[in-house]
């Protein structure tokens, strides 16, 4: 039995390209996804940030949904804190009504941004993070089927049901993916610090629910791939620019890699980033089997979600293929598959 493996894209704008081309190459890695075996495929949501092009994420997933046909498509995630609930159940109703079966809704509980956009997002902020919890209820109540004299209803969206996923980097968003029966995904692909904590309270917490009968944690890994463990190094090289970047407040589209990542970071920049990005696994096939099949075995994941910053299109379809045939080699613990 192998584990299932999902893709979480950002829809990344290299240096040179626009979002035009960004979103061009998310569809087609959703379309190579869909044929590698991958299950989900993900779209973030980010504002105000010039090297992602998935503000808009529901636009963006009717986009990519409209040229695949099987693979499941959804959010990874949309920040809840940034909607009305009745908007976001609109949406994805839509999506859903659109695409039947294949729409899955994650929800976030940060804004995703800086307080300035937030606030230009949602003025009010008085009801955002803290309001998460009844947030998520009000969500789950605009799917279920219409109760009668019920004032207010999601069209679309009553009555479909949409599957909710709870994202975080912290125990609290596992201790609510718990409460409500939710599958839960840690984003360990940027904030691994509570990971081994955030599962252990979720699987010791979860209460069984019409949705979910069991937990199903899926853990966030960056993957570079390519033939060789050199030739992946180089390409990380691109996303510890731009992880090292963000970090500076210098944040831009994602820059190509370079030969020594050495001579772009200071000594303290390349310990917290590389503390940052502890949850990535690079190398040849051989190698990024090893990796991920290590990550299984000491997190005992129920699915793993791959993130790839690959700053040329090409070697990031490349990377996806290696990771998909070494995710399908990985051996699921006895216990996970039972």
């Amino acid at each position: 039995m192998s584990i299932p493996y999902s893709i979480l894209d950002l829809s990344p704008i290299p240096q040179g390209f626009t979002a035009t081309d960004a979103l061009n190459n998310s569809r087609d890695l959703a379309q190579h996804a869909e044929k590698w075996g991958f299950t989900r495929y993900w779209m973030a949501e980010h504002h105000n940030m010039t090297g992602n092009a998935s503000s808009a994420t529901a636009v963006a997933l009717c986009y990519v949904a409209a040229g695949t046909s099987t693979i499941r498509i959804g959010s990874g995630g949309i920040m809840l804190p940034n909607h009305a609930p009745l908007v976001v159940a609109e949406q994805f109703g839509t999506l859903a009504s659109l695409f039947p079966g294949r729409i899955e809704l994650g929800l976030g509980r940060a804004p995703g941004t800086d307080q300035m956009t937030a606030r230009a997002l949602r003025r009010d902020l008085q009801s955002s993070s803290d309001q998460f919890p009844q947030d998520v209820q009000e969500l789950q109540f605009y799917f279920d089927d219409v109760q009668p004299g019920q004032a207010v209803k999601a069209i679309p969206g009553a009555g479909l049901h949409v599957p909710i996923w709870i994202l975080g980097s912290s125990t609290y968003g596992a201790q609510v993916a718990a409460h409500f029966g939710l599958p839960y995904a840690f984003a360990s692909h940027f904030a691994p610090e509570a990971l081994m904590q955030a599962l252990h309270a979720y699987k010791s917490l979860f209460k069984p629910s019409s949705q979910q009968a069991k937990p199903h944690a899926g853990v966030g890994v960056n993957i570079v791939a390519a033939d060789t463990d050199e030739q992946a190094r180089y390409l990380f090289t691109t996303h510890q620019q731009h992880a090292t970047r963000m970090r500076r407040n210098t944040r831009g589209q994602l820059p190509p890699p370079i030969d020594d990542i050495e001579t772009f970071w200071t000594p303290y920049e390349k310990v917290s980033v590389s503390e940052q990005l502890s949850c990535s696994v690079v190398g040849s096939p051989e190698t990024v089997r090893r990796g991920l099949q290590a990550l299984v075995d000491k997190t005992g994941a129920d699915e793993l979600i791959m993130a790839g910053q690959i700053f040329d299109h090409k070697a990031r379809l490349r990377s996806f293929e290696i990771a998909a045939q070494a995710a399908r080699e990985v051996n699921v613990p006895t216990a996970l598959a039972a």
